[in-house]
């Protein structure tokens, strides 16, 4: 039997991870609270800590959970930016993760922003309810014989890719590796320059390293066609915010779509409805028509969440049975 402390949690998490553990024998004990170093003391005496996207492993918190007896760190997530892996190696923690949940789920949200934004469906919904039936200012375009740049084309990004070329668009791709399904769309690799410079809509489904941070600059912005629309459903941080807000103020930004935001560990999966956002940049950004943001919720469908808990559960259950992980974090080389 495994204890475990699952941190952020929210209701559904406890719905579908107890689901997934019963019959097992594991003991999960939840709480709300984002796992950091001045919380990581809630983990003493479990074996396992279970965290998501906005929690900071790093390595206060690691020391202090190695310290309270916990020896795992499993991921309820794909990403593992939150964790520093190399000093949980060095104190003997394991890390595991979620590489792959739906990525259906995240692929068919980041299109759904794009068919948001172009139709601009957020405003025509809020006009009608005000019994305004006026069409001035919502026109869009055709999706198809566009442009379509997609950087990164893991599982995810293949899907995109996948999707767009449904709707006839010509389809760029860049990444280090080349995805034989994206190929077999006739997608051509392309420089990031010129996945840039070529495309309509630019959508983004890379991991968060070192090289990707801040990938979409004040240069790149610049590369970009005038008008152009941009898309993230990554990570926060891919995208310079401050840069792509200058893009939006000069007209040069056509509009955008995010699903995370660089600073979003503050703010999203919580509500501030009646409470002041002190973000300017993150206010500034939602004052824009042409700007649709969502608060981290592309991997939210009944079938990613199942299979997340699924996974992280399997996870606990090998790692006591000592068994392989196949989804082990190992730090870079």
């Amino acid at each position: 039997m495994m204890r475990v402390a699952v941190f952020s949690t929210k209701p559904y998490d406890r719905t579908f991870l107890d689901a997934a553990a019963e019959g097992t024998g594991h003991e999960l004990h939840y709480f709300e609270a984002r796992l950091t170093a001045d919380t990581a003391g809630l983990a003493r005496g479990h074996d396992a800590a279970c965290i998501f996207v906005n929690d900071e492993a790093d390595a206060d918190a690691l020391r202090t959970l190695k310290e309270g007896g916990t020896t795992l760190v499993a991921c309820r997530c794909a990403g593992f930016n939150q964790v520093d892996v190399p000093v949980a190696k060095g104190l003997g923690i394991t890390v595991v993760r979620v590489p792959a949940y739906s990525p259906h789920a995240v692929a068919e949200y980041a299109v759904g922003l794009m068919l948001a934004l172009n139709r601009h469906v957020p405003r025509a919904y809020n006009r009608v309810r005000e019994g305004n039936f006026m069409l001035d200012g919502l026109m869009g375009f055709d999706m198809f014989g566009k442009t379509a740049g997609v950087v990164g084309t893991g599982k995810i990004g293949g899907l995109v890719a996948k999707i767009l070329r449904g709707f006839g668009c010509e389809i760029l791709a860049h990444d280090a590796y080349v995805n034989p399904d994206c190929t077999a769309l006739g997608a051509g690799y392309v420089g990031l320059d010129e996945l840039l410079s070529r495309s309509d809509v630019v959508s983004l489904h890379c991991p968060l390293t070192p090289e990707t941070r801040h990938l979409i600059n004040a240069r790149a912005l610049g590369l970009m066609k005038p008008g152009a629309m941009l898309i993230n459903t990554s990570r926060g941080d891919v995208i310079d915010t401050g840069a792509v807000v200058e893009a939006l103020k000069s007209g040069r930004l056509g509009s955008l779509g995010i699903d995370v935001y660089e600073e979003e560990e503050r703010y999203f999966f919580e509500d501030f409805s009646s409470r002041v956002i002190e973000d300017d940049v993150l206010a500034r950004l939602l004052t824009f028509p042409n700007v649709l943001v969502t608060g981290h919720q592309a991997f939210f469908t009944r079938e990613a969440i199942g299979n997340i808990a699924q996974t992280v559960v399997d996870s606990f259950t090998n790692y006591e049975k000592g068994l392989p992980l196949p989804n082990k974090v190992e730090p870079p080389a």
